[in-house]
C-alpha cells in the first residue's frame, strides 16, 4: 500500500512497511550523488575557489572521521523517528513546543528548497555536460527544467511507492560498476605515492565540519521517511548503514578526481568526467538519473515540513509549490558559496539534533503521541540551549553571508584546537536541554 499523502499524524502500524533492508536501499541510493562527489572536490579546490585546499590525507581521515559521527546520529535520527512515527518537523514540537517548532521548520524549509536547487544544478550540470559531449548541444536550463518535472513526481509517489517503484527496480549494479569505473579512472596513469604526498593544508577539524554538515543536513529530514519503518531497529540501521555505506567512497571519489584532473571549480569535475571517453559518459550518465531520488527526497521534506504550519493544505499541492520553487531558483543560481552553504546549515542543526536527542532520552528514549501533539505553545529553556549552541558554533567558526560574518567578528571568534565547532555546538545544546530538563523536573521524571 502507498501513502503518498501522509499527514502529519502518526503513522499507523499497518501503514509501516519499511524494513531495514528497505531503508537501507532509500538511505543507500540518497548517499549515492553527484553532489556527495562534487563536495569531496570542495575538501581539496583551492581556496580561492572556495574549497579547503587540504591534502588528500587529511582530507580523507576528515571524511571518514565525518561519515562514523554523522551517519550514528542520522541513525538515531530514523530510530526516534520510527519510534514516534512522525515527520521530524512535527517532532520538534515534543523538545521545543508546537509553536516553538515553526522556527526550525522554517529553517528547514528553507534548506530544502536550497538542497532542491542545487541538486537540480548537478542533475542539470551533468545531463548538459554530456548532451554537449554527445549531441553537441548544452541546454542547461532545458535539463533543470526537465529534472524539477522528475522530482515533482517521484516526490507524489510517497516514500514507498519511492521505495519500492523506483529505488528497488532501479539499475543499482549499473550505478556501482560506474563508480568502480570512475574510481579506476580517475587513477589511472597518476602516481598515487606523489598524490599522497601532494602538499595541502593540514586543518581537519574544517574538512570534517565541512564534512559533517554534509551528511548532518539530514537529520531533518530523517523521520520523514523513517517514520514508514515497521520497527525502530529499522530505522536506525535503514538510515545509519545505508547513508553510510557510499559516504566515505564517494566523497573520496570527489577529491581523487579534483586533484588528478586538476579541477579548477566545482562544474568543471563534471564536464571533465564527460570529456573522459564513451565509458565515463555512460558512468556519468548513469549517476544523472540516479541524482533525480535527492531531488524528490528534499522536495518531498519540503512539503512535508510546510505541513507541520498548514497541516489542511493538501500535501500534493505543497509538493508542486516547493518543486516549482527549486525549479525557478536552479534557472537562477549557480554552485558559488556552496561551502557556506553547508556550514551555515550545519551550525544550526547540529545543536538542534542535540536538544532532540537529550529531550528523547529523557522521556525515556519514547514519545507518546501527547508528548508531540499536546505540547506546550512554547518552551523556552530547550530553544534557548538550541540557539546558544548555534552561538557557539558560530563563534568557534563563523560563516554565512558577509554582513553576519562582519558582525560575529566583534565577538572575538576563536577556533579550538580539537573538537571542530560541530562537537562542541552539539555537546552543548545536548548537556543545556538536560540541565534545564532536571531544573524545572519534567513530569515524566517526577513520576520514576
Amino acid at each position: 500500500m502507498e501513502t503518498p499523502s501522509w499527514g502529519i499524524e502518526p503513522v499507523p502500524q499497518r501503514l509501516r512497511l519499511l524494513g531495514a533492508f528497505d531503508g537501507f536501499l532509500l538511505w543507500a541510493n540518497l548517499s549515492v550523488s553527484l553532489l556527495v562527489i562534487v563536495a569531496g572536490a570542495f575538501l581539496v579546490l583551492p581556496a580561492s575557489q572556495y574549497g579547503l585546499a587540504l591534502s588528500l590525507p587529511v582530507a580523507l581521515a576528515a571524511i571518514v572521521a565525518a561519515a562514523v559521527v554523522g551517519n550514528l546520529l542520522l541513525g538515531l535520527g530514523g530510530l526516534i523517528g520510527a519510534d514516534a512515527g512522525v515527520p521530524t518537523m512535527v517532532l520538534l514540537r515534543a523538545p521545543l513546543g508546537r509553536r516553538g517548532s515553526y522556527l526550525p521548520t522554517g529553517l528547514n524549509i528553507l534548506q530544502c528548497l536550497g538542497w532542491s536547487v542545487f541538486e537540480l544544478i548537478v542533475i542539470a550540470t551533468g545531463a548538459s555536460a554530456l548532451s554537449e559531449q554527445v549531441l553537441g548541444f548544452g541546454g542547461t536550463a532545458f535539463w533543470k527544467i526537465l529534472f524539477g518535472a522528475v522530482a515533482t513526481a517521484l516526490a507524489f509517489l510517497g516514500p514507498v511507492g519511492f521505495v519500492r517503484r523506483y529505488v528497488r527496480k532501479f539499475a543499482v549494479w549499473v550505478v556501482i560498476a560506474s563508480l568502480l569505473y570512475l574510481c579506476w579512472w580517475s587513477l589511472h596513469g597518476e602516481h598515487v605515492t606523489a598524490l599522497w604526498h601532494r602538499h595541502g593544508s593540514h586543518a581537519f577539524w574544517l574538512g570534517f565540519d565541512f564534512t559533517l554538515a554534509s551528511i548532518i543536513s539530514w537529520t531533518p529530514l530523517v523521520a520523514d521517511y523513517t517514520r514508514f519503518s515497521r520497527t525502530r531497529a529499522d530505522g536506525f540501521w535503514g538510515a545509519g548503514a545505508g547513508y553510510f555505506v557510499p559516504t566515505i567512497p564517494l566523497f573520496a571519489l570527489g577529491a581523487v578526481i579534483a586533484m588528478t584532473r586538476h579541477i579548477s571549480d566545482a562544474p568543471g569535475l563534471l564536464t571533465a568526467i564527460a570529456a573522459g571517453g564513451a565509458a565515463s559518459v555512460l558512468a556519468l550518465l548513469a549517476l544523472t538519473v540516479d541524482e533525480s531520488d535527492e531531488a524528490f527526497a528534499n522536495v518531498y521534506s519540503g512539503a512535508v515540513s510546510l505541513q507541520n504550519l498548514l497541516p489542511r493544505v493538501p500535501q500534493r499541492l505543497l509538493v508542486a509549490a516547493t518543486a516549482a520553487v527549486a525549479t525557478i531558483g536552479a534557472l537562477l543560481l549557480d554552485l558559488r558559496n556552496y561551502q557556506t552553504f553547508l556550514f551555515l546549515l550545519g551550525s544550526f542543526f547540529v545543536p538542534l539534533f542535540g536538544v532532540l536527542l537529550a529531550d528523547w532520552l529523557l522521556h525515556g528514549r519514547h514519545y507518546e503521541r501527547a508528548d508531540v501533539f499536546s505540547a506546550p505553545a512554547v518552551r523556552v529553556l530547550p530553544l534557548v540551549a538550541w540557539l546558544a549552541g548555534f552561538c557557539l558554533y558560530q563563534w568557534l567558526a563563523p560563516v554565512g553571508p558577509g554582513w553576519w560574518t562582519r558582525l560575529v567578528a566583534h565577538a572575538h571568534p576563536h577556533a579550538l584546537p580539537w573538537g571542530g565547532a560541530s562537537l562542541p555546538s552539539f555537546a552543548a545544546a545536548f548537556a543545556l536541554t538536560s540541565a534545564a530538563a532536571l531544573l524545572v523536573r519534567l513530569p515524566v521524571l517526577a513520576r520514576a
